[in-house]
């Protein structure tokens, strides 16, 4: 059974999950949603997703995973949707976000917000995980 859900910029969670399984809980920064929506319209692809995950590597353990995803979802991934604040520069009201998970990676994402960090430095996605116990100074892995 595919199971969804979805969370709103308010931060109220609405899951269209089946009620034997377990929720989850990822979030999207407002500054996140925006920078993706931005990026997708970019590609010339709005109606794709974001898909993050973790895989096994790097100097502490596991490395994050974020690339577009053109498709639709896995058949066990999780759908996350996020509405995107409008500008006054948009045309038209913009549609919301997706962003797909694996229910592995969830695993150690669980609490995650995603959020859009733009400095003189640097500038992209950055993870905010509370169950990250340490990363390497790089800042490209983790270890929980």
């Amino acid at each position: 059974m595919e199971s969804t859900a979805a969370i709103t910029n308010n931060g109220a969670p609405k899951s269209t999950a089946a009620p034997s399984e377990r929720s989850y809980d990822f979030s999207l920064s407002p500054a996140a949603a925006r920078a993706l929506y931005d990026n997708l319209r970019k590609r010339g692809t709005p109606e794709a997703a974001l898909r993050v995950g973790v895989r096994g590597g790097g100097c502490s353990g596991f490395t994050y995973v974020i690339e577009f995803a053109d498709g639709e979802p896995r058949k066990r991934d999780l759908v996350f949707e996020f509405d995107v604040q409008a500008k006054e520069s948009d045309d038209v009201k913009p549609q919301p976000v997706r962003v797909f998970c694996d229910k592995k990676s969830i695993l150690y994402l669980n609490g995650t917000s995603l959020d859009w960090e733009k400095t003189l430095m640097y500038q992209g996605f950055r993870f905010r995980n509370p169950q990250e116990k340490s990363s390497c100074g790089c800042n490209e892995s983790f270890a929980v």
